[in-house]
């Protein structure tokens, strides 16, 4: 669980700019630790890292995406992640039929 006064502290400290820059930052480390999984799941530009090491980068950098966000309280909508969702799923089905 995280500690609301942490959160409360950080606001208060760090001014917003600096949070959404640490927020880009973040999401460029998952971006990176993501593309590393591509290449290791190819193999065609091998990376000496192992899967587990890869998933436990990306899960840590995910991590860090969620706190930010939670700090800055940017809140995903379930509404448009269903509808997300849907449409996804509604684009692998329409190229499955064409296919």
């Amino acid at each position: 669980m995280i500690d609301i006064e942490y959160i409360r502290e950080i606001r208060e400290r760090v001014p917003a700019a600096a949070l959404y820059e640490q927020l880009a930052e973040e999401c460029v480390e998952l971006a990176h630790a993501a593309l590393k999984m591509a290449r290791y799941l190819r193999g065609e530009n091998p990376t000496p890292l192992k899967e587990e090491q890869i998933r436990d980068s990306i899960a840590e950098e995910a991590s860090d995406v969620h706190l930010v966000a939670k700090i800055l309280d940017i809140k995903g909508e379930p509404s448009a992640v269903n509808m997300k969702l849907s449409r996804w799923h509604d684009r692998l089905a329409e190229r499955s039929v064409k296919e």
